[in-house]
């Protein structure tokens, strides 16, 4: 049986330590320490957003990121699915699906109107999964600016 528990504070090593295996993937950077401190602020602030740590009856096999921003032109509250990883041997066994599922039902209940997300263009299996549970390409294009 799978289940979602709220990230704890004593538990930010676990998911840092996940995600450090999630940004190798594609080679990404990440402060350690920097995504601690990330972590201590988000779980403190709802209104950040929430994550969750995924289990298998007692074990871990991956974690779940909703943030949230706020819209007009939504008129509410916008999430964004920042990050969903599942350990590698944990791959393939229908969690990717049940997080999905997951997010959609708690973004429902939080009364998101949007559910947004990007995904890697070589990462075909999380597009597949996607789009299998109702996403649709964005017509827009995302633009960033770094400060």
């Amino acid at each position: 049986m799978i289940t979602f528990k709220d990230l704890q504070q004593k538990q930010i090593p676990t998911i840092v330590s996940m995600m450090q295996d999630f940004y190798a993937i594609d080679n990404y950077p990440i402060d350690v320490a920097e995504s601690k401190q990330l972590f201590e602020t988000f779980i403190t602030n709802p209104n950040l957003g929430k994550a969750w740590l995924i289990y298998q009856e007692e074990e871990i096999v991956g974690y779940v990121i909703l943030t949230f921003v706020f819209s007009f032109e939504y008129k509410g509250i916008l999430a964004f699915l920042d990050e969903l990883y599942i350990k590698n041997v944990h791959q393939g066994k229908g969690f990717g699906k049940q997080a999905v599922q997951f997010i959609q039902q708690e973004s429902s209940q939080l009364n998101v109107k949007m559910l947004y997300l990007e995904v890697e263009e070589h990462n075909e299996n999380a597009q597949k999964l996607y789009l299998a549970h109702d996403f649709v390409n964005h017509n827009r294009k995302i633009l960033k600016h770094k400060l």
